[in-house]
């Protein structure tokens, strides 16, 4: 598969920037700026478009296998991807005990695009990178399928990511993303010129090691000026507090943007609490990647 190949999807690329008024911001001398990769694509929208479409090149048509939760929305972009372009697709589910269940939207909606889902336990997946975990997963699906990890994040995922750091080069200062498994960050960093916030979604303190690595397998090396703010996750992967949400309706009411809950207010809430901090120096511009909307996703990785 080349790069021809991914033209029925016709993202849009490279995603609008669109400035917003924000007093917040605004009487602090700062600009905010929002990447709406939200728009990229209707089923495969930000840091999902980004971080599987080398993937799908290299997998080259072949099946392919991947991993998440009950609700991810990576599981949902590789089936609306195998759907679109013609491939088969298996999703590993964390959670055997979901199996004799009904399916919620999510994961009807994976079955529905033709992915085969495969529900395993949490030990299981926990181990899922273990060689003969992964070896019996893939002696159940189809000869030659290609494995794409839970989240999308790999060294080709952190390369694609590469290229929204570009679309914002000259154009901010600052660039914050929330991180699920850092291969947006380790990208967006990778090819920005100016400094990059990630704002992890998740509790543990590991996803700096995380970033580290993926630079290293894409880049041979440390990238770019990034930092991690890790006091934003809001009780960990999956939560909201009413604090959040009531933030996220203020930030609706304030600009008609419906925001996602789980990552992209957890992430607006850091920059709007660090400009407020005076965190940011006067007269930076500051942009905001929008990966998903909450019409998009119910929960995402």
């Amino acid at each position: 598969m080349d790069t021809d190949d991914l033209s029925p999807l016709r993202p849009r690329l490279p995603s609008p920037l669109e400035p917003v008024e924000d007093e917040r911001f605004a009487r602090r001398g700062l600009t905010l700026l929002l990447k709406r990769d939200d728009l990229i694509h209707p089923d495969l929208p930000g840091n999902k478009w980004r971080k599987l479409a080398p993937n799908l090149r290299a997998a080259a048509g072949r099946p392919v296998l991947t991993f998440g939760g009950a609700y991810s929305n990576h599981l949902r972009a590789t089936a609306a991807a195998g759907r679109l372009l013609g491939f088969p697709t298996i999703g590993v589910v964390r959670g055997d005990e979901l199996a004799g269940r009904p399916l919620n939207p999510s994961l009807a909606r994976c079955a529905a695009d033709g992915m085969r889902l495969e529900f395993v336990d949490r030990a299981t997946y926990r181990a899922k990178h273990e060689p003969a975990v992964l070896a019996a997963l893939l002696g159940r699906a189809p000869e030659g399928t290609y494995v794409v990890p839970e989240g999308g994040s790999n060294a080709l995922a952190a390369e694609g990511c590469a290229a929204l750091g570009r679309e914002l080069e000259g154009r901010a200062d600052v660039a914050a993303v929330a991180c699920g498994t850092g291969g947006t960050l380790a990208g967006l960093a990778a090819g920005f010129g100016g400094r990059t916030l990630g704002v992890p979604v998740l509790k543990g303190g590991f996803l700096g090691g995380e970033v580290r690595g993926l630079q290293e397998a894409a880049f041979g090396g440390p990238r770019g000026d990034w930092w991690l703010d890790e006091r934003f996750h809001c009780g960990g992967y999956g939560r909201t507090t009413p604090e959040l949400d009531a933030f996220a309706q203020d930030f609706e009411a304030r600009h008609g943007l419906a925001i996602e809950r789980l990552y992209v207010a957890k992430m607006l809430l850091a920059l709007v609490s660090l400009a407020e901090a005076d965190s940011f120096v006067p007269g930076s511009v500051v942009a905001a990647v929008i990966t998903g909307s909450r019409d998009q996703s119910v929960s995402s990785r």
